[in-house]
């Protein structure tokens, strides 16, 4: 039973689609929105538009996502399992180079009194909770200027779906030194898979998916899941929207079969919805209620909802270039007071101050590139997710539809 009257959805949806309709080229073409309670259970969810510019297929519950960095919240709780099962340590570099030992050898990117690039030793090594915690010294080179010139003419390629693209790039902090986000979670999800001896899409359907229901979620979409995708698209520096081809492509060629490997940091396709089930373990201390089922026992969830770099706040305010504007745009997205921080722990932000929309500090939340955010607010018991399928990242129309529709949901709920 919703918690929501019929008005407040009503008046809920008619925001989201006030984004999504009239045909526009500067609107959104089809976005979801899903709300819930620590049951899993939405109280409100709404399907709106279409699923292209150019497509007449509404938005539907079957419509399949590029997910892309949520995938890391499930890399996070795969991990965890690990840690509570005593067969990973956080804090051992010993055991993350004997599983590891492409880490033990990488070299920092750093440049010489005349400017040029040069690879220098490491003077620490790289634990489990540097990688989760994205303190490891790995970048993204669609993010770090100075890794995507140093990886020129040909370049990194952090979505080309192929192993070497991680495997081969070096990092661009000292371990330990600064938070930077990057493709720590991608080694994360190596580690899992050796320490399981399975692929990471083994490892999720046994140990997550198939416990919570999330049957739609998946690193290898099938010909289905291809059939029901959403249209990825890209808006022009003059607000107008087109559709483009798919920027993370390996995956939907792949022939049944193949084995293409699994990005822990951002390979899942998916029904955005169906995320919900996994954001409430972080509400309800890791139990499903649906199920009865404990996927991580309640002080890990505290654990993971626990500022792990308290002495390297994230400043919300600091301007931040990208090195491919075409997938991102700069931050921050929006203006911040100076002082606005924020925290990052197991492996997600946590915010330091009560939210404009009334989420609590110290909540839960992340993103995928493609304009798809989700939140986990424990204290008044509120999670949700708004996904749409626009580059570059940090869409305006998708954030300020999130934002009012976020505010909306906590002034019915009154909290």
């Amino acid at each position: 039973m919703s918690v929501l009257s019929q008005d407040v959805q009503s008046k809920l949806r008619g925001i989201v689609d006030e984004y999504t309709t009239g045909g526009s080229e500067s609107k959104i073409p089809g976005l979801v929105y899903s709300a819930f309670r620590n049951d899993g259970e939405p109280i409100f969810q709404h399907y709106s538009g279409l699923r292209g510019v150019t497509s007449e297929s509404p938005m539907s519950e079957e419509t399949i996502f590029f997910m892309a960095s949520f995938t890391k919240l499930a890399t996070s709780v795969a991990c965890m399992q690990l840690v509570e099962q005593e067969k990973l340590r956080l804090d051992d570099a010993d055991q993350v180079e004997a599983i590891c030992p492409e880490l033990r050898d990488v070299k920092v990117l750093s440049r010489n009194e005349d400017g040029k690039f040069e690879l220098v030793e490491k003077v620490r090594r790289i634990t489990l909770r540097m990688l989760l915690t994205h303190t490891a010294g790995f970048g993204y080179a669609f993010e770090d200027q100075k890794l995507a010139e140093f990886s020129r003419p040909i370049g990194f390629d952090d979505f080309s779906g192929e192993a070497i693209d991680t495997a081969n790039r070096p990092l661009v902090n000292q371990p330990g030194e600064t938070f930077q986000y990057g493709v720590s979670m991608d080694w994360v999800g190596v580690i899992i898979e050796r320490t399981y001896k399975k692929s990471l899409e083994e490892v999720f359907r046994e140990q997550i998916f198939r416990p919570l229901g999330m049957n739609h979620v998946t690193f290898h979409p099938s010909q289905e899941d291809k059939s029901n995708l959403a249209y990825m698209h890209r808006r022009s520096p003059s607000g107008k929207l087109s559709t483009t081809d798919h920027f993370y492509r390996r995956p939907l060629l792949a022939q049944d079969g193949e084995k293409v490997p699994c990005a822990g940091g951002h390979g899942c396709f998916g029904r955005p919805a169906e995320f919900g089930r996994l954001i409430s373990l972080l509400l309800n201390d890791g139990l499903d209620a649906q199920t009865g089922v404990r996927l991580l026992k309640a002080e890990t969830v505290d654990d993971m909802l626990t500022d792990q770099i308290p002495d390297k706040p994230r400043f919300s305010n600091v301007s931040v270039p990208v090195a491919k504007p075409e997938l991102a745009n700069p931050t921050p997205l929006t203006p911040m007071p100076d002082d606005h921080t924020e925290g990052w722990s197991l492996s997600f932000s946590i915010n330091h101050f009560l939210e404009s929309t009334g989420r609590a500090a110290g909540s839960a939340s992340w993103e995928g590139l493609a304009n798809l955010f989700w939140f986990a607010d424990r204290k008044n018991n509120i999670g949700g997710i708004i996904a749409s399928q626009i580059l570059p990242y940090g869409d305006a129309l998708v954030l300020e539809c999130s934002e009012r529709v976020e505010t909306e949901i906590y002034k019915a709920l009154q909290v």
